[in-house]
């Protein structure tokens, strides 16, 4: 399968989803994202085969150590792509087009390493010349929000949706977690109208997942936890480290992880990260 994994960087990233799939027995996934410990953590666990990104960091940490481990020993297949290239891919997949031309790509190594990309000739006076970026379609999208309705109405409060609906579009099925299900009229008690991101339509299941998003920030509940991402970090320098972190952070319950992360007050008293 092709899984696209919402959110960006170090922030709001469907982080419990994530360790769902870390303990399960998946396996050869393809992964779509603008990536952070999501691509990280999946490349530790041994589920990744191919990796699609525009770039992975874990913004208070420039490097994401997993996914440098991964990368270096050859262990995934990648496709490295411009940052507006992944973006028109979603597009062009949600839009039900083969690719849309762009230029953002030409003249530099990224046809060289994707030989697969072709360019295409614009048919009008101008006779430019363009990279027709694929389409890049999702067998699912995961995301998560603040707030969700029972039937998948979704809404973000922090500052930037990034591209989760274009995820979504792109997507034959869309989950979503949230740390809140909320009845319908009451999300509008929360945000204005610009603040519900997904309608039920674009949805095909959610979770309520409280803290989901740790370590990665979910605004304006909780910030980035730099000091989690640390430990996680250093989790890459042997498998003894990784096989801790994972039987403390990633083998247990919801409920256990967040206790083990310092509690629900320390998660909220998390300052946001200014960039």
């Amino acid at each position: 399968m092709t899984i696209g994994v919402g959110g960006w960087g170090a922030r709001r990233k469907p982080m419990a989803l994530i360790r769902a799939i870390a303990r399960s027995s998946l396996r050869d996934l393809t992964v779509v994202s603008y990536g952070g410990p999501d691509v990280g953590m999946l490349c530790a666990a041994g589920v990744v085969r191919k990796l699609v990104f525009g770039f992975v960091s874990l913004d208070v940490i420039p490097l994401e150590a997993h996914f440098r481990k991964a990368r270096e020993s050859g262990a995934i297949s990648v496709m490295e792509l411009d940052e507006g290239m992944l973006q028109w891919g979603l597009r062009a997949a949600g839009y039900r087009l083969p690719f849309l031309p762009i230029r953002a790509g030409l003249a530099c190594d990224i046809e060289r390493l994707n030989p697969s990309l072709k360019t295409v000739r614009s048919p009008y006076a101008d006779g430019e010349t363009l990279l027709a970026m694929p389409a890049l379609r999702l067998d699912a999208a995961l995301l998560h929000v603040d707030h969700c309705d029972e039937r998948g109405n979704s809404q973000v409060l922090g500052p930037d949706p990034y591209f989760d609906d274009l995820y979504a579009a792109a997507a034959a099925k869309t989950y979503v977690s949230c740390e809140r299900i909320l009845p319908t009229e009451a999300l509008l008690e929360r945000g204005c109208v610009h603040s519900l991101l997904l309608d039920r339509g674009s949805v095909d299941g959610v979770v309520e997942a409280p803290f989901g998003a740790h370590p990665t920030s979910c605004s304006p509940r909780y910030g980035i936890d730099a000091e989690h991402l640390k430990t996680y970090s250093a989790a890459a320098k042997s498998d003894e480290a990784w096989a801790d972190y994972r039987a403390r952070f990633i083998d247990v319950t919801d409920a256990a992880y967040v206790a083990a992360a310092g509690g629900e007050s320390r998660i909220e008293s998390i300052p946001h990260t200014i960039f």
